[in-house]
């Protein structure tokens, strides 16, 4: 089955809405949503005593062949580490960042009613020469 692009997006959003719920039940506060810079988009920042994390929320259906988290290339990881530093200079946190990835995987028919929720945590590590 082929869908279209607004349906995928609009699917996308309706994952983002379901992690940033997931992470709040954490105790995380969020911080912001589809935060922009220069080198790209952050899903979700989110916050607690210790950590600023930085989500990005993948969602596929069941029979996409591959899992969520393999969409995150190395050239996507670089943008969201810079992203991130952005983040961290305007805001002036001095909590430690965070690189957690939410797979949402749902029916083929896109039916979010009961998605498969993973959430990896420090899904990779980075450098605090990536930062300073």
């Amino acid at each position: 089955m082929t869908y279209s692009p607004k349906e995928s997006y609009n699917l996308g959003r309706r994952g983002e809405m379901l992690a940033a719920q997931y992470i709040k039940e954490k105790g995380f506060f969020i911080s912001a949503k589809n935060y922009k810079s220069a080198h790209g988009e952050i899903d979700i920042i989110a916050e607690n005593r210790k950590f600023v994390v930085f989500v990005e929320v993948k969602l596929r259906r069941e029979n996409s062949g591959y899992f969520p988290r393999e969409a995150i290339t190395k050239d996507k990881k670089q943008r969201l580490i810079f992203t991130a530093r952005n983040y961290i200079f305007r805001s002036r946190t001095v909590l430690i960042p965070r690189f957690d990835i939410i797979e949402i995987i749902v029916p083929e028919d896109g039916d979010l009613s009961q998605p498969v929720l993973n959430h990896i945590e420090n899904a990779f590590e980075v450098s605090s020469d990536d930062f300073y």
